[in-house]
């Protein structure tokens, strides 16, 4: 269902009321374009037809981070910065500091007493994530991290969580658990819905199936001109071309996906796949042609950058300030309404 306001449709519930989304980052490290395709872009067409919650999500960081926390206020800036950049609009979007709303620690140890160790083990993320990171001796934490991200989603009472593939496990956790309350006690949650990203996964600069922080394969949204053209001319290609005249595979090949993402030509993308696999055209030029579609794209956003530090120095501090403000108010309600549902309320 949809209502008009002006020249935006906004997405209703039966009832009347606007959906609500809730997506987020851990601020691990620089925001990069495997973000803008996977999750960013979804974020700024959501915040027109969804009541949009963007979590910062620091405690979340703690799970994997904490020989790193000197770099927490630093990766907490240029989320926000990003995702202002990218055209987040804190009017319309609510950005906010998981550890600026205890409320949801407190959901968080509820929620941990309705999922079972076996259930939350059989997260696929989980392992992969102790894979990737070489993590010996999981913490208790990391075990539940996707206890807390539906703790994240059911706070805000979220109806839609724009997730990758990887992430689908962890909304569907959040799915028996808003229905495990909602039968055992009272319906307060709604049962939430994962939203595929616009533009799928992109490939990491090495090949590898994901772009991701913790490879070191990212093209990173403020990277300068000079280092665009350094990572993307080191990218990963076809290992089995040894020259610019031997035919050349396009099919798993990154420069390609990164061209199929981002350059707006769809002829001249046909034409260089074409050069390339009857080998008339050399890695150099194919490259060379991606850092000019890449510094095109990354411009805006960086200049962007710029004019909102210089309108106000301050804003990171002014939005989450703001953005703490609404979504306490908003955990508060939902904390009142678990704590009726669950009669633990008689002495508030």
């Amino acid at each position: 269902m949809t209502e008009r306001e002006g020249t935006t449709t906004r997405t209703v519930h039966a009832g009347g009321h606007r959906l609500r989304a809730l997506t987020g980052d851990r601020p691990t490290g620089p925001l990069h374009l495997g973000h803008l395709v996977g999750t960013l872009q979804n974020r700024v067409a959501l915040q027109e037809t969804h009541r949009t919650f963007i979590l910062v999500a620091d405690l979340h960081m703690l799970t994997t981070r904490l020989d790193h926390l000197d770099e927490l206020e630093m990766n907490i800036r240029e989320d926000v910065l990003g995702n202002l950049a990218v055209g987040i609009d804190p009017d319309k979007a609510t950005i906010y500091l998981q550890s600026q709303v205890p409320e949801t620690a407190e959901l968080f140890l509820y929620f941990g007493m309705l999922v079972s160790v076996s259930r939350a083990q059989r997260i696929p993320t989980l392992k992969d994530k102790v894979r990737e990171l070489r993590i010996a001796r999981p913490s208790y934490g990391l075990l539940g991290y996707p206890v807390l991200q539906a703790a994240d989603i059911l706070l805000m009472r979220a109806d839609a969580v724009p997730v990758g593939p990887d992430q689908s496990s962890h909304v569907e956790l959040a799915r028996e658990i808003a229905r495990t309350f909602n039968g055992r006690f009272a319906p307060v949650f709604p049962v939430p819905t994962a939203l595929a990203p616009l533009g799928g996964t992109l490939p990491g600069t090495d090949g590898s199936p994901k772009m991701s922080r913790s490879l070191r394969n990212t093209i990173d949204l403020f990277d300068d001109e000079a280092a665009v053209r350094e990572k993307v001319m080191a990218m990963y290609t076809d290992p089995t071309r040894l020259r610019a005249t031997d035919p050349g595979h396009v099919q798993g090949n990154p420069v390609f996906a990164f061209h199929d993402a981002f350059n707006p030509d769809p002829d001249e993308v046909a034409d260089l796949k074409a050069r390339y696999v009857s080998g008339r055209v050399g890695d150099v030029e194919v490259k060379g042609r991606l850092v000019d579609v890449l510094n095109s794209i990354l411009s805006p956003i960086q200049q962007r950058r710029r004019d909102l530090l210089a309108d106000n120095p301050l804003i990171v501090e002014d939005v989450l300030r703001s953005g703490a403000k609404q979504a306490q108010m908003e955990a508060a309600d939902t904390i009142r309404q678990v704590r009726a549902a669950m009669q633990i309320d008689s002495f508030d």
